[in-house]
């Protein structure tokens, strides 16, 4: 609880910092799911800040998913990445999906869940001895393992230019931007969702999209009638 204020207080602070220093980036933040889909206007959008090494962002996956393969088109989701800075390897892991994201958007998620599936590799114990480029090798090794032996050169070279820190900077900053300090956090049509930082079901979430999904086809009723 101590923990949780003295980060909300860190945040609200770098906020008040942050939004003086704040240039708008060349594209909106975030990873749009499934890859290749664009938001859709008329839809309902979730959006979702995860930490790659948050064990309740992993949670949350899972229920997400079954989100999409129930109401397809109906919904839209937006990811985003709040590198949380006690996760000491938050921010390297955030980078790697910036890094592969650059090349191919449909590797993106594969490379998140990669690290869901191994996330006790890169939890603060497991690599309290390590050095930064040691890290580094290992999520090199994992993005590897898990996309391909094409992305080794992609994501060891992307983590020796700027671009890919620049655009994790810039997901901080977005996240702190929203008054975002936990993940995961959830947003519906631009509304915060309560309890930041625990997961929800596919339960959970039936019981706020399921209201919203027969509202619109009210909606959508009315507006034919009126137009006839």
């Amino acid at each position: 609880m101590i923990r949780t204020t003295l980060l909300f207080l860190i945040i609200v602070f770098w906020t008040q910092v942050l939004h003086a220093q704040l240039v708008p980036p060349a594209r909106p933040d975030g990873f749009v799911y499934p890859p290749g889909r664009r938001v859709d206007p008329d839809s309902i959008l979730i959006e979702a800040f995860f930490d790659p090494v948050c064990p309740d962002s992993k949670d949350a996956w899972p229920p997400l998913k079954q989100v999409f393969q129930r109401y397809g088109s109906r919904v839209s989701f937006l990811l985003h990445l709040l590198p949380l800075p006690y996760h000491d390897n938050a921010y390297l892991s955030s980078r790697a999906l910036h890094i592969v994201n650059a090349l191919n958007a449909n590797a993106t998620f594969s490379l998140l869940e990669g690290f869901f599936k191994h996330q006790a590799l890169f939890y603060n114990a497991q690599t309290q001895l390590l050095s930064r480029p040691e890290v580094v090798e290992k999520i090199v090794k994992l993005g590897t393992g898990t996309l391909g032996n094409s992305y080794q050169h992609v994501l060891k070279s992307g983590f020796n230019n700027t671009i890919s820190d620049r655009a994790t900077r810039v997901s901080f900053k977005y996240s702190a931007s929203r008054g975002v300090y936990g993940t995961p956090t959830f947003y519906v049509n631009g509304f915060v969702l309560p309890d930041a930082g625990s997961p929800l079901d596919f339960g959970g979430w039936r019981k706020v999209i399921d209201p919203l999904v027969q509202t619109h086809k009210v909606q959508m009723r009315d507006d034919i009638i009126t137009s006839l």
